[in-house]
């Protein structure tokens, strides 16, 4: 017995798991397609700060709160100051 053909949904969720680094947005997608979306991504290990981000600004509450659950955060990474100005000048040149 054969396995049914994929839906057309799941044959675009998947393309677009696929392509997430082309989506800008996704404020136009229904939640239950942004919730699919969101953990076929995770599955595919796809999420990174950008896609992170897109799916934080989506707004849907269940993939917010699957972040949170799961203690995903953005890492901002202070930049420290260095002790440049003891071995230049401002212009640039040696002291």
């Amino acid at each position: 017995m054969r396995n049914p053909p994929p839906s057309l949904l799941s044959l675009t969720v998947n393309a677009a798991v696929l392509n997430l680094s082309r989506i800008n947005d996704l404020s136009h997608l229904p939640d239950h397609i942004i919730l699919d979306l969101f953990d076929r991504t995770l599955k595919a290990g796809k999420l990174n700060e950008r896609v992170l981000r897109l799916f934080m600004a989506s707004g849907n509450e269940e993939v917010l709160s699957i972040i949170d659950a799961l203690k995903i955060k953005i890492d901002i990474t202070p930049i420290l100051p260095t002790r440049c100005h003891e071995k230049f000048r401002m212009n640039g040149t040696r002291r």
